[in-house]
């Protein structure tokens, strides 16, 4: 399955290398690559949940510090992001910035901040344009209920995804980790939970 936004860009490279083919056909090679590898950045694959909560994007956990988790997503990943846990959208948030690139950690970056409350809190996912993301698509609005796995937005080419959990969870990846929307990545401490 291809993310919705995906088909235009597809059909626009797909037209691109039909005229090109007339009028130069090697040209015609790049467009049909290119739809190829739209087709492929868009893919909307079927995830599985896991327990818990749950990651909201695809990639490589490059920081963990306290109840923050950062997620550096290549363009190779999907990127389409989920919501961590069942709850109600009480905010989105665009906030214009800069966009270096993804794989730094930088202050005043284009972001799009969604907080979700559940019973247990509020989760914070940031949503993060790298230098070759030009635009992040939001799936959901103030007042939406979710269910954890939930689509909530996508971000396109590049980026960086930020999970902050409330109290009483904790995490049970590390840095280096790979994981996939829709897997766990905390669980309620038990320690915490019986004090």
């Amino acid at each position: 399955m291809i993310e919705r936004s995906g088909y235009g860009i597809i059909i626009a490279c797909l037209l691109l290398a039909a005229i090109t083919h007339l009028t130069f056909p090697p040209l015609s090679l790049f467009f049909i690559i290119a739809a190829l590898f739209t087709a492929y950045f868009f893919r909307d694959p079927y995830r599985e949940i896991g327990e818990g909560v749950v990651s909201p994007a695809d990639g490589r956990i490059d920081y963990i510090k306290g109840r923050r988790l950062e997620i550096f997503m290549s363009p190779f990943d999907c990127h389409i992001n989920r919501s961590p846990a069942s709850g109600r959208v009480v905010s989105v948030k665009f906030i214009e910035g800069s966009t270096p690139p993804a794989f730094l950690r930088k202050s005043g970056v284009r972001t799009n901040e969604i907080l979700i409350e559940s019973e247990d809190g509020i989760f914070r996912v940031l949503q993060i344009a790298g230098i070759f993301a030009r635009r992040i698509v939001s799936y959901v609005k103030e007042g939406d209920v979710v269910e954890k796995g939930d689509k909530i937005g996508m971000i396109r080419f590049g980026s960086r995804v930020v999970l902050e959990i409330p109290e009483g969870y904790r995490f049970v990846r590390n840095v280096g980790e790979k994981v996939k929307a829709g897997e766990t990545v905390a669980l309620k401490d038990e320690s915490i939970q019986g004090s």
